[in-house]
């Protein structure tokens, strides 16, 4: 069929255009992951199962096609217009998986703006003007030539009528997961359709931007209030030990927790570091009523997962489609997370965290989680030219002691503390002389264990039963010492200070998993209590 004809038939050509995307779409799809993680993720499939799945992506392929045509109408735009949109989306998959071994997911996208904003933490920093340049260039340059290349084929004939059509049919669709008349039916499809909710696996199975799509569709429509009811039942006795008000005025003074999360924390020990000496690590271990490593729920980011886990007491899987990024709905979870309960029965409850009030959503998630108080970034008068990239943990560790001595110490309080300190890149100039990663890395151990160190001495000298949990949220990409971390697994201690010390002290190492710290805490609070 030559250009000429093609176009006195344009129905024909549409098709054959949006078939020959469907086949550099499928083509393309694959390389979402690296051979080995691909056939890693590769699950059992009969024949009638993988081409029923390969049917699944063509609606979607279909309607990002009906999109680049309904404003153009030109199908050889519309077809390199849909080709490049899914490669993109592959391409970015690609080197997300590369890089923390996880390929895209649906919640990726609204970290768009924090990723523009914050380059640095992604490890993000080619996205410069030159490549603003050449990425917009590629896209307005390549629409241009298309529309003075490439005829349309709009009929003459109500022009107006069809260009309307068009975009509704284009734009429309995508708007059918809001409404309730046709969400529960697509949440059921994609449900069935998807069996799991493992990116991985399901990259494989649809590729990458089709993935995304149906987990959109189901977490637009789904919540689990059967686990997160059963949860908030089974937490309700251990916590009515700790809110009730015998302990505002027990004997021992009003209970104080203290939650360290302590960005990218690993003892490298653990992988045969000999020069490394962390003795007030240690110290907290030899006292603690409980220690060892702690599962890891994703290793090197997402610090909100581990963090929401801890809050929560939820596994990722309790989330559901909300694991990913549980602060998108962190109202879905408020009545069962720690905080709010404390606040409930009559704690001060506050969070510190030296880093953008708004990264992960935070400004508006933890509120919602029960904290009445919180101490970001802009309360540190960080300068990130002459004081690093980060607030320090000392700085941060005596804004914490201001904060506490600054509160009412006759009422129980509940503080969480997010630092920031350890977190990549480690780059030369972070630590003096110092240009080797791993050397950088160790030494911010270092200082976050004399940060630590700091932090156990004003809290041992409190005359009030204290408990402090101090843990990393996950092994640091730290590629040049492993890649990855033959065993993921961080460091965590449960010490009891100030009028508690020396209650039930270990002395072996026990693994513990994040979403069962506070109510470990909480329970040996309680025996503490009812044994003084």
């Amino acid at each position: 069929m030559t250009l000429l004809a093609a176009y006195e038939h344009p129905i024909l050509f549409v098709l054959v255009s949006y078939l020959l995307t469907c086949a550099t779409v499928l083509a393309t799809d694959r390389f979402a992951l690296p051979k080995a993680e691909f056939d890693k993720a590769k699950i059992a499939r009969s024949r009638s199962q993988t081409l029923f799945e390969n049917l699944a992506r063509l609606p979607v392929i279909a309607l990002v096609y009906a999109g680049f045509f309904a404003i153009s109408w030109r199908p050889f735009y519309a077809f390199q217009g849909t080709a490049s949109f899914f490669i993109i989306f592959t391409a970015i998959s690609r080197a997300k998986l590369v890089y923390i071994r996880e390929p895209l997911v649906f919640s990726d996208i609204a970290l768009v703006i924090d990723l523009i904003k914050h380059k640095e933490i992604f490890y993000a920093t080619f996205l410069n003007a030159i490549f603003w340049v050449v990425a917009l260039g590629y896209v307005f340059g390549a629409s241009a030539a298309y529309m003075v290349m490439e005829s349309s084929i709009v009929p003459r004939e109500g022009t107006f009528f069809w260009i309307v059509a068009g975009l509704v049919i284009g734009f429309g669709p995508w708007l059918l997961p809001l409404f309730r008349f046709s969400n529960p039916p697509l949440v059921r499809f994609s449900e069935a359709l998807l069996k799991t909710l493992d990116p991985k696996i399901n990259t494989v199975r649809f590729g990458t931007f089709t993935t995304v799509v149906y987990h959109t569709i189901v977490w637009l429509g789904r919540r689990r209030e059967d686990v997160v009811e059963e949860i908030r039942q089974g937490l309700h006795h251990i916590l009515a030990e700790i809110t009730g008000e015998d302990h505002d005025t027990g004997p021992s003074g009003p209970p104080l927790i203290v939650v360290w999360q302590s960005e990218s924390f690993i003892d490298l020990r653990h992988f045969g570091v000999t020069d490394l000496h962390l003795p007030h690590l240690d110290y907290l271990r030899a006292h603690a009523s409980q220690w060892g490593r702690m599962t890891s729920v994703f290793e090197g980011g997402y610090t909100l997962r581990t963090e929401f886990a801890v809050l929560t007491g939820l596994q990722p899987e309790d989330a559901y489609v909300d694991a990913s990024h549980p602060y998108l709905r962190a109202s879905h979870y408020a009545d069962i997370a720690w905080p709010k309960r404390f606040m409930e029965g009559g704690w001060l409850t506050h969070f510190l965290h030296p880093y953008d009030r708004t990264f992960f959503l935070r400004d508006k998630a933890l509120p919602l989680l029960g904290f009445q108080d919180m101490t970001m970034l802009d309360a540190f008068g960080h300068n990130p030219a002459t004081d690093g990239p980060y607030v320090s943990d000392r700085k941060l560790t005596q804004r914490l002691i201001d904060t506490i001595q600054s509160s009412d110490p006759q009422r129980p309080a509940f503080f969480f503390v997010a630092s920031m300190a350890n977190h990549g890149p480690w780059e030369p100039g972070r630590c003096g002389a110092l240009t080797d990663p791993v050397d950088i890395y160790t030494e911010l151990l270092r200082k976050a264990d004399d940060a630590l160190g700091h932090l156990t001495t004003y809290l041992n000298g409190l005359k009030r039963p204290v408990w402090l949990v101090f843990y990393g949220d996950h092994a640091p990409l730290l590629k040049s010492f492993a890649n990855p971390f033959p065993d993921p697994r961080t460091d965590y201690v449960i010490v009891p200070l100030g009028s508690a010390q020396g209650m039930s002290k270990s002395h072996a190492s026990s693994e513990e998993a994040p979403w069962n710290l506070i109510k470990t805490i909480v329970r040996l609070a309680g025996v503490s209590r009812s044994n003084t």
